[in-house]
């Protein structure tokens, strides 16, 4: 039987943490999302964060042009610093998650829950509750769940668990 970890305590300059898991969840995955819309479904990147405004400002957003994908693009910005604060929250909070993450591959098998939770979460009520309709089971929604795991999980995780001394 192995003695469980030590405590490594909570992530030395949080706020840095934060900021570097909002901005790199942002960017890996606008990326994925952009990719996806472009090269496999035959739309654009505008048309990505138009949608992603549509949640919020209405269909008309999908005609709002330029100004209207960059509201779609901050939003999905604050999105990914909302989830990156939550895990940050927990980490600070919960020795044993800090534990689990320092143990054996912890960061991965976080990242492979963590990631697909915030699919789940998003798809299932938050985006429904905005747009007042149920979520369609499609490919394209099983392809998110599955890409939440490298391309939001990971960035989130992986930033704000980097243990100290260790370069982050």
């Amino acid at each position: 039987m192995t003695a469980p970890l030590p405590d490594p305590g909570p992530p030395a300059d949080p706020l840095a943490r934060l900021v570097r898991a909002g901005l790199l969840t942002g960017i890996t995955d606008g990326l994925f999302s952009s990719v996806l819309s472009v090269a496999f479904y035959g739309s654009t990147v505008t048309r990505l964060f138009q949608g992603v405004a549509s949640t919020l400002l209405g269909p008309e957003a999908m005609e709002g042009g330029t100004r209207t994908a960059g509201i779609g693009l901050l939003m999905h910005f604050g999105v990914a610093f909302g989830w990156s604060a939550v895990f940050l929250l927990l980490v600070m909070r919960s020795a044993s998650l800090r534990r689990f993450l320092a143990g054996p591959n912890g960061v991965v098998k976080a990242a492979a829950v963590y990631g697909p939770f915030i699919w789940l979460v998003m798809s299932l009520a938050v985006i429904p509750l905005l747009l007042k309709r149920p979520p369609s089971f499609t490919v394209r929604w099983w392809i998110q769940l599955v890409g939440h795991f490298p391309f939001v999980g990971l960035p989130i995780v992986a930033s704000i668990a980097a243990r100290r001394g260790a370069r982050p």
